[in-house]
């Protein structure tokens, strides 16, 4: 759906991701570019590239200059790799609880695009065209995208941000984290998302191949019943991997089950972007076998991978860093809440409970540390399981998520919060306060009318 989720391990694994050059035509956008340098391949913002050799003395690097945050933006760190991400969680999150961001707010996230229509990780000086050595990003965009979707009179730089998504489409349909690099199953879901926003069709959005997002993201994921594709011979998924998605396969073809991914999988295959109420919960959850998945039946063979591995311990855990595996397992807030989501929308809430409760009780030194981004993501647990982001474990995660940056315009009451928390289009909350404006003259002038023939009838 993210977010601060996977960072170290990110880190840690960018020289590995990181496996191709975003094309010159698609890098900045603004001026005609060289090959720009890509970053890793990940749905949660672009680690840091690896950092040249030293040269400064050691009496300069000791004092490292301090961190400027841009007027409008919300979050205290360096928002070099995540600014546009975690502002783009942000409005989403305050639209979820009722709140309407800040002018300086939204008007900071716009002026990140540039004129190609995409958006970086982050740009400290808007005013400066984008060029060769702007990197921008798919996942940056799609989140823009869904987060302009909430505003209202965003259809211009909306209509820009997709174009450009279509432009670097990948041949197998789907899209790497940059231009260039190949498809990846974060990546490609939240386009998904920010395509269903924008009201254009996954299905329709082709490449020259003729595939679709659903096409890439299909191949991605984990049979129930057949051996991980390129495996040797004989050599089936593990039960524990059956139904999941891969973030990508390795250089031989395997698939291995991530639990990021399969949570952001899961919303697109089911038609949802990062912000979605609930469904009306079934059964539980299993992992049909089928000789060609539909993008639906592998959404819901998602969720029973995400409802089996809750199950365990009532939260998910960080994947171990390269070379740690033997590490004893770290729980993960912020996977779990984008996994209680994504079984939510599947109508599969009741093997959420648990982990809800855990995250209510666990969630709230992680998302003081991570900041507005992982505020957002725990509304969207909470709006998805309809419950009140204002008392989250005793925590209200929307005035949290509001003094990280500037303050809301206003705070809607608790009638106007459900009607945005219920993820109406744009405009839809101004629609309900016009009917409720009309529908109060209407009985006002009822009431004098009443009463006028009361005063006849007693003459």
């Amino acid at each position: 759906m993210t977010t601060v989720r996977r960072c170290a391990a990110a880190l840690a694994a960018s020289a590995v991701l990181c496996v191709a050059v975003a094309p010159a035509a698609v890098a900045g956008g603004d001026v005609p570019p060289a090959a720009a340098p890509s970053r890793s391949a990940s749905s949660t913002p672009s680690p840091s590239p690896a950092a040249p050799e030293a040269t400064a003395t050691p009496e300069a690097s000791a004092t490292p200059a301090p961190v400027v945050i841009p007027p409008g933006l919300y979050g205290e760190t360096d928002p070099a790799y995540d600014g546009v991400w975690r502002q783009s969680l942000a409005l989403l999150g305050q639209f979820t609880g009722g709140v309407r961001p800040a002018d300086q707010a939204v008007a900071w996230l716009k002026g990140q695009q540039c004129a190609n229509g995409a958006f970086p990780a982050y740009r400290a000086d808007p005013a400066t065209a984008c060029d060769a050595l702007t990197t921008v990003d798919s996942n940056s965009t799609a989140a823009a995208v869904q987060a302009l979707s909430t505003l209202g009179g965003q259809r211009v730089p909306m209509d820009r941000a997709i174009e450009w998504l279509r432009s670097v489409q990948n041949q197998d349909g789907g899209w790497g984290y940059t231009p260039g690099t190949p498809s990846d199953a974060n990546s490609t879901s939240l386009v998904t998302g920010a395509l269903t926003v924008a009201g254009v069709r996954p299905s329709s959005m082709r490449s020259a191949t003729g595939k679709n997002a659903y096409d890439a993201l299909v191949s991605l994921s984990i049979p129930c019943d057949a051996g991980t594709p390129g495996a040797a011979d004989g050599e089936a998924a593990g039960s524990d991997d059956a139904g999941a998605f891969a973030y990508q396969p390795d250089t031989s073809g395997r698939l291995t089950a991530n639990a990021d991914a399969t949570a952001a999988a899961v919303l697109a295959g089911v038609g949802k972007r990062m912000v979605t109420g609930p469904v009306d919960t079934g059964p539980a959850p299993s992992c049909v076998p089928m000789r060609d998945l539909a993008p639906e039946r592998a959404a819901r063979n998602g969720a029973a991978y995400l409802a089996a591995a809750l199950a365990k311990t009532g939260h998910l855990d960080q994947p171990p860093m390269p070379g740690a595996a033997d590490s004893a397992p770290v729980p993960d807030p912020g996977n779990t809440a984008d996994a209680i989501v994504a079984l939510m929308a599947t109508g599969y809430g009741n093997q959420a409970t648990g982990a809800l409760e855990w995250l209510k009780a666990n969630s709230g030194a992680w998302a003081q540390e991570n900041g507005p981004a992982a505020y957002a993501q725990l509304i969207f647990a909470a709006h998805a399981t309809g419950t009140d982001p204002r008392n989250f474990g005793g925590i209200d995660l929307v005035q949290r998520l509001n003094e990280t940056g500037p303050a809301p315009k206003s705070v809607a009451s608790a009638s106007a919060s459900a009607v945005h928390a219920s993820g109406a289009g744009s405009g839809s909350g101004l629609t309900v306060l016009w009917l409720a404006g009309i529908a109060l003259v209407i009985c006002v002038a009822a009431g004098f009318l009443i009463s006028g023939r009361g005063k006849t009838q007693h003459r």
